[in-house]
């Protein structure tokens, strides 16, 4: 992402560790997209409403992640600000996206 001109946050580098709902609302406040692997975020932003400025998980198997870069660039080209308040599930071959309920809703 970096390698194509797009601005990335990692956490992993900022604040190792921090609770899934800390990276969720630093996503929210700083108006990120947030990448992931754990699907504990979709538990938290669909059914506790976490809300969330969007998520990309990504269900890339071993054998797949050689292209996985470059779908990541794709999707965030090609959707931009589609992926705002979106869950976007993002597997080979596979783009499913959802809308996320917003902050608070019942």
């Amino acid at each position: 992402m970096r390698a194509s001109g797009h601005d990335v946050v990692a956490i992993t580098e900022q604040s190792p560790g921090t609770p899934d709902r800390d990276v969720i609302d630093l996503a929210r406040r700083d108006d990120r997209i947030l990448l992931t692997e754990d699907k504990d975020f979709g538990q938290l932003v669909f059914a506790a409403l976490a809300g969330a400025a969007g998520v990309i998980l990504i269900r890339y198997p071993a054998v797949a992640r050689a292209n996985l870069a470059t779908k990541v660039v794709w999707l965030a080209e090609n959707l931009g600000d589609r992926l705002k308040a979106a869950f976007v599930t993002l597997s080979p071959g596979r783009v499913r996206v959802s809308h996320l309920p917003p902050p608070g809703a019942d």
